[in-house]
């Protein structure tokens, strides 16, 4: 038999501390995020269906993008042990110049969509943090607003190739003007993707009053009054729209561009040239034999050809072949630090992450993208930790494998 006894308040009162909740409301759901993920139910709940599910969603039956997540699932760390861990450096270099991490803020469209505050809130976050961020084509704040909103910031311009080629040029001088550092061109946009969940949701540009629509904002009142009693919802470099994105993208974006746009590109621009969407090696070759500086191996997250090629899978090939000449960056399926610190572990400069941060953005404006960076980091720097590696300089193909089959270390490219 146990004895029983009653406990006296001196001992219970170690036990009861209660929890001292940060701030105002939105301080306190970000700070019940402990992960993207987190970040990514508290998005869920914030903002309309369609809105979530534009952000949140991919191609066709969007087999793309999870494999692109299942990739990273099969990562196998490879730890030394008995390593000076104490102080780790999570900083690199991108395009010459430090970087406190190995991230980049990728170009997103339509930012405003999912928080009034977008890309200014982005770009404000990402000069903070000491990281690059690049504004779209297709984003809803200009290239002079964010340069004057965080003009610390590292800035990059996201570019598509329009059939309109001097509306192109003109947006190009402009961000030279404004002091953008590089030119991000995306290649893997001849039409738009299928996105079958923007068509479910019957999601327009600027979402439209339907009775679905009216019926979602009673269940998100607070996001649909920040939607009209702020700046109208448009692209800022394009003009005025109202259908969806997909017609929008098929009516501007142009099918026959070639390498010989690329190349034009690299005479016009004087600054750092970096092409987005490379799923292969042999085009990788291509573009850094037109001048590009960097490659970024993309599927565009599985919004444009579904089952594409799985980024993390291709990269390694890809280092092989440009390497050495080029800077390789990953983009696609990244959700915690650990995937960044796989993905430089085979070869990649550095990743871009766009889903994460708009979560963030989703779940409370540009107080959810800082918390969505600080998360990443630490998520970094404890995964260097755990590995027994001080420095992202220090990761190594050998730190890594990809359980199932496909080998993570580079090989030799074809002659």
């Amino acid at each position: 038999m146990v004895e029983r006894r009653v406990p006296r308040w001196s001992e219970l009162r170690e036990l009861v501390r209660p929890r001292r909740l940060p701030g105002d409301a939105t301080d306190r759901r970000l700070a019940a995020a402990a992960t993207v993920a987190d970040l990514r139910a508290i998005a869920r709940r914030r903002v309309p269906r369609a809105v979530f599910d534009y952000t949140d969603g991919a191609a066709g039956a969007e087999i793309g993008l999870r494999r692109s997540r299942e990739a990273f699932a099969r990562v196998e760390f490879r730890p030394s042990v008995l390593r000076d861990v104490s102080v780790v450096d999570p900083s690199t270099t991108v395009l010459g110049r430090p970087s406190a991490l190995p991230l980049v803020f990728a170009p997103t469209g339509f930012t405003r969509l999912m928080h009034t505050e977008g890309e200014v809130a982005v770009g404000r976050v990402a000069e903070r943090v000491r990281i690059p961020h690049a504004l779209s084509t297709m984003g809803t704040t200009t290239i002079e607003a964010l340069a004057e909103a965080a003009p610390g910031a590292r800035k990059w311009f996201q570019l598509y190739l329009w059939r309109d080629r001097e509306a192109s040029q003109a947006l190009v001088e402009r961000a030279a003007k404004a002091g953008y550092e590089a030119v991000v061109l995306t290649v893997d946009t001849p039409v738009a993707g299928p996105r079958l969940r923007d068509v479910r949701n019957g999601f327009t540009i600027p979402p439209a009053l339907t009775l679905r629509t009216m019926a979602n904002a009673a269940v998100h009142p607070r996001w649909w009054i920040d939607l009209l009693t702020t700046e109208p919802l448009e692209f800022a470099s394009l003009r005025s729209w109202g259908g969806t994105v997909a017609e929008l993208a098929d009516r501007v974006f142009e099918p026959a561009a070639t390498l010989a746009d690329v190349r034009a590109l690299r005479e016009a621009w004087s600054g750092a040239l970096v092409v987005k969407g490379v799923q292969t090696a042999d085009d990788a070759r291509a573009v850094v034999d037109a001048g590009a500086d960097a490659v970024v191996v993309s599927n565009h997250g599985g919004r444009q050809l579904d089952r594409a090629p799985t980024p993390l899978e291709e990269l390694p090939a890809v280092v092989a072949a440009v390497g050495d000449r080029a800077e390789v960056y990953l983009d696609g399926g990244i959700l915690d630090g650990g995937d960044v610190v796989a993905a430089v572990a085979c070869g990649a400069r550095a990743c871009l992450v766009g889903r994460a941060y708009l979560y963030g953005l989703m779940a409370g404006g540009e107080r959810g993208v800082q918390r969505a960076a600080d998360l990443l980091a630490r998520e970094i720097t404890r995964t260097l930790q755990l590995l027994g590696v001080p420095s992202v300089g220090e990761l190594t193909p050998d730190r890594v494998r990809l359980r199932g089959g496909t080998a993570t270390s580079p090989t030799p490219p074809a002659a």
